[in-house]
């Protein structure tokens, strides 16, 4: 039997937490007593790993008071979202959270279990008297790790110096803070999949030549949204730097001149496990098909809706009860959206879920790095006013995902990389809450 909170939120304590144990040597040595607490509980099921959070949670939360909010993903897993509900957090899509700070000016500190160009993105829009902590901040994105700063800047740059002012760059809110600013400093702006396509509007009415970063498939998607045909539109794959855009043939150079919209190939190892027949497959059997616009073109062209994670999650819940959805998305919002559809007497599958094919196990690897020795560990380090540097976020921070390693500008370069970051984001809030 389900067993209440005071929230009034029931979890079930035979549920078993989808997530991987992590070695003990992979949590930074302040996080490593809670993380052995941890591997020690008899099971990942809810009814042991709760109480032993709870233990610490709700000592921390009453300790550091209202001023502190919990936040989370919608693709976080195991019992991270549910806790983050009931302790009055928020678990949202990547636009909402980016907002968090500026539409809650009495809350100081924002504690997210996420991925880190998220946590970055709030701190980006945050005032100087908030401060955003990120529970592991090697929990990064495989997308976003196909384009750093690094990756980025010589491409950029050999496109500006060949188009000059004509050139825009939007950039899609997973990328790095360094990334957001060159749309910035273009008079671009960041857009999310849930308002790709106001922006992508918008950015046509400047008449301008886009340069999107970091998302092939979510460019072509929208690309196809707005009316940009693929004969103007160019991919340069991912690791193409300066001297590969120099070095192009001149047949691809016209192409290239010619194109509206200039993509970036990087892609999300989630959602281009979806193909087209997987549509087929669950279609024929009665199901509606809906995905993610991180999924191929013509998987989307396919299927009989796509958007954000809040489109998938409310076009589903709305439905009449007896419908029946394949979902193309993370495999934990898929678990958690069937989990309660359920209820309203809805069936939902993941769409990868079909004979001889693997869905994507648990769903996004990295975003599960943010496992529950590390809210509890972030958490009661706070209390204590002991909370380590390196889970604080500034703007411009880059994490190594697999050392750990934090490159932090020097206050000058973080301040001029802000604010043209920012000027993107609220660019994007402005268009988007105009639009709507």
């Amino acid at each position: 039997m389900a067993s209440p909170h005071p929230s009034g939120i029931l979890i079930r304590p035979d549920i078993p937490i989808c997530q991987t144990d992590l070695p003990l040597d992979s949590y930074q040595p302040e996080f490593q007593p809670y993380a052995e607490e941890y591997l020690a509980l008899p099971d990942r099921m809810a009814a042991s790993v709760l109480p032993w959070m709870d233990g610490y949670l709700e000592r921390a939360i009453d300790e550091i008071g209202p001023e502190l909010t919990l936040l989370a993903h919608y693709y976080m897993g195991g019992e991270i979202v549910k806790l983050v509900e009931r302790y009055g957090g928020t678990v949202a899509d990547s636009y909402q959270l980016a907002r968090e700070a500026v539409l809650h000016p009495e809350k100081k500190i924002f504690v997210e279990s996420a991925v880190h160009f998220m946590a970055e993105a709030i701190a980006l829009l945050a005032a100087p008297d908030q401060q955003v902590y990120i529970t592991n901040p090697r929990s990064g994105c495989t997308m976003e790790m196909m384009a750093k700063a690094f990756m980025v800047e010589p491409a950029f740059d050999a496109l500006h110096e060949r188009y000059g002012d004509d050139l825009m760059v939007v950039a899609y809110m997973n990328t790095s803070g360094r990334v957001k600013a060159l749309a910035g400093r273009t008079g671009g702006a960041v857009c999310t999949s849930s308002n790709a396509g106001a922006i992508m509007r918008w950015a046509r009415a400047q008449g301008r030549r886009v340069f999107f970063v970091p998302d092939e498939h979510l460019g072509r998607n929208v690309a196809a949204q707005v009316g940009i045909g693929e004969e103007v539109t160019y991919l340069l794959p991912a690791g193409h730097d300066g001297a590969d855009v120099a070095s192009l043939s001149e047949s691809e150079q016209a192409l290239l001149d010619r194109a509206e919209l200039i993509l970036w190939g990087s892609f999300c190892g989630v959602h281009t496990v979806f193909r087209p027949e997987h549509v087929t497959y669950w279609r024929e059997r009665g199901y509606s098909v809906v995905v993610h616009p991180e999924s191929p073109r013509e998987t989307v062209a396919m299927a009989d809706g796509a958007g954000s994670t809040r489109y998938l999650w409310n076009h589903v819940m709305q439905a009449p009860a007896g419908s029946r959805f394949a979902v193309g998305t993370e495999g934990h919002f898929v678990r958690n959206l069937k989990e309660q559809a359920v209820l309203r007497g809805i069936d939902v599958v993941h769409l990868a879920d079909m004979p001889g094919n693997e869905a994507a196990g648990c769903g996004c690897a990295t975003m599960s790095r943010n496992d529950p020795p590390h809210l509890v560990a972030m958490l009661d380090l706070l209390r204590q006013g002991k909370a380590p540097d390196i889970n604080r976020v500034l703007a411009g921070d880059v994490v190594d995902e697999i050392t750990g390693y934090r490159d932090r500008l020097d206050a000058d370069a973080r301040a001029e990389t802000a604010q043209s970051a920012r000027r993107a984001l609220e660019r994007m809030i402005e268009i988007t809450e105009a639009a709507s």
